[in-house]
């Protein structure tokens, strides 16, 4: 069972995803935040598996939050909740920790995969979009163009296949696309995706991509 908290101040949105929850077989809320700050109390002391945190909330937003849940160092991941028309808020979000995003008009189902998503350590943002975002908003809120990729720590337990891995996530390729282009199976690609993440301390592939970003692996586009 997957437990989840619903960070939200709007009453009928949080009404609307636990009435979602309580009719999916295996998804279970086990709490409600009106701001953020209760959040990070609730998530401290339920542990949920996911929140589903909104990033407008009074007092202590989603993005604090946000930050606060993950530097706990517990389990439980973050699903950011957002409106198209404030993407940066919702990148700020993946930079604090997140695990990926939905848009506030996701369809029941789109908002039930990207729980159980998140739940297992998988990213919520599709590719097209992550490049999307990051080609948008990578000049506001990622490391000044300056940062060269050798200064990055990170980086130096990466085999040279590894690093152009890395390169490919970042540029927001699937799975299919890195294996066409390199030459791989995609058996191969998953293996080589899991030992980038391991080695570079990535939750997820959209933190992967942040990764990529902030050592000057890829740039936004102008």
């Amino acid at each position: 069972m997957t437990t989840v908290l619903i960070a939200d101040d709007q009453p009928l949105q949080r009404l609307g995803f636990r009435m979602l929850l309580e009719g999916t077989p295996g998804l279970s809320p086990v709490g409600e935040a009106e701001h953020g700050a209760e959040a990070v109390r609730l998530t401290a002391e339920l542990r949920p598996d996911v929140v589903l945190m909104d990033v407008r909330m009074p007092g202590m937003d989603g993005l604090e939050a946000t930050r606060r849940i993950v530097a706990a160092g517990g389990r439980t991941r973050v699903l950011i909740v957002t409106t198209f028309d404030l993407d940066e808020y919702a990148y700020e979000g993946l930079r604090a920790g997140a695990s990926g995003f939905l848009l506030k008009d996701a369809r029941p189902e789109e908002v039930v995969a990207g729980i159980r998503a998140v739940a297992t350590g998988d990213a919520v943002v599709a590719p097209s979009l992550t490049r999307r975002l990051l080609d948008a908003y990578a000049h506001q809120v990622l490391a000044p163009p300056g940062t060269a990729a050798t200064e990055d720590p990170r980086l130096r337990a990466l085999s040279e296949r590894e690093r152009e891995v890395l390169v490919a996530i970042g540029q927001g390729w699937t799975n299919a696309e890195i294996a066409e282009r390199l030459v791989l199976t995609e058996s191969t690609v998953k293996k080589h995706v899991g030992r980038v993440l391991a080695k570079i301390g990535a939750r997820d592939r959209v933190q992967a991509v942040i990764t990529a970003y902030d050592a000057g692996l890829v740039r936004a586009r102008p």
